[in-house]
């Protein structure tokens, strides 16, 4: 790739990432949601990732299976009363493949089309996405990938930090290997930031050991720090060990003034999750570098 290329790949004009690849109408976080969004002109695929019993990176947003739109292999939907007990984490990808999760649809989200699928592993959503791309001659586009992770739930339903972080490492870092996707393509984000700091601490720690062999090696990637809570972004900042790329906050906690500030200490911003045109319209005004929605198609021509 050429630099004009990163560049254009790491500052694109404005940022529309497809959320769980386009959630509004397709299963979330599956690979036909990641190739209709690829159709709609994302310039972003946002996913999700948890950790199997079998030590696989699967592309899911939550550790569970969800009532919502489950169906177990036997054909009947998962009962919210037993969706928390359907726990990943103590569940072989293999198993975790025969269950169904776009037949139901979400009722949440009428316009979601209806097809029998299972939640990919993240090395299967990449190679299905670059082929994709090779096929239709798509323009670059990037990767960000949320690891779900919250503190509470170490060793329960996910690796604690350092063990997570190095499992979605060494899945990337095959598929540059295989020449797929390179680093400047990648975002890592997380509402956790002991996440973040894990990761920083990585690329800082190989960085420094040049002799580490390529599978082991932290890639230097774009860092994103999700947020959700009332605090100013000076104090969730203060948090990180490092300056991150990308603050990325809840859509109503975004003010002009905020974003004044965070582009002075050159943090980009892009909040989540945003449905409505007239409000995808009002943050771009307001100069936000891009958003997260389920609907790409109602950002066409922001």
């Amino acid at each position: 790739m050429t630099y004009a290329a990163i560049v254009q790949l790491d500052s694109p004009t404005f940022d529309v990432q497809g959320h769980r690849g386009c959630r509004g109408l397709m299963p979330e976080n599956t690979v036909p949601a990641f190739l209709k969004a690829l159709d709609l002109g994302v310039t972003t695929l946002e996913m999700d990732v948890v950790i199997s019993k079998d030590q696989q990176v699967v592309v899911s947003h939550d550790p569970y299976f969800s009532s919502a739109f489950s169906i177990a292999p036997n054909g009947i939907p998962v009962d919210k009363k037993e969706q928390k007990s359907l726990v990943l984490y103590q569940m072989n990808y293999d198993d975790i493949k025969r269950y169904d999760v776009g037949s139901n649809g979400n009722p949440a989200y009428p316009e979601q089309q209806k097809l029998k699928i299972y939640k990919p592993l993240l090395s299967e959503v990449i190679e299905q996405a670059e082929a994709y791309r090779k096929a239709k001659n798509l323009p670059l586009f990037s990767y960000n990938i949320e690891i779900k992770s919250d503190p509470s739930e170490y060793n329960k339903s996910q690796p604690e930090p350092a063990a997570f972080c190095d499992l979605v490492q060494k899945v990337l870092n095959k598929q540059f290997m295989a020449e797929r996707v390179n680093a400047n393509r990648i975002v890592i984000q997380s509402f956790d930031f002991a996440i973040l700091n894990q990761w920083k601490k990585g690329v800082d720690h190989i960085s420094a050991d040049a002799g580490s062999e390529p599978e082991n090696k932290y890639p230097k990637v774009r860092l994103s720090a999700l947020v959700e809570n009332l605090r100013s972004p000076e104090k969730n900042l203060e948090e990180l060990d490092f300056k991150p790329d990308i603050y990325s906050p809840h859509f109503r906690l975004v003010s002009q003034d905020k974003i004044t500030r965070l582009h002075k200490q050159g943090i980009k911003v892009i909040p989540w999750t945003v449905n409505q045109r007239d409000d995808m319209k009002r943050l771009k005004e307001w100069g936000v570098d891009g958003l997260i929605t389920d609907y790409p198609d109602r950002a066409s021509g922001l």
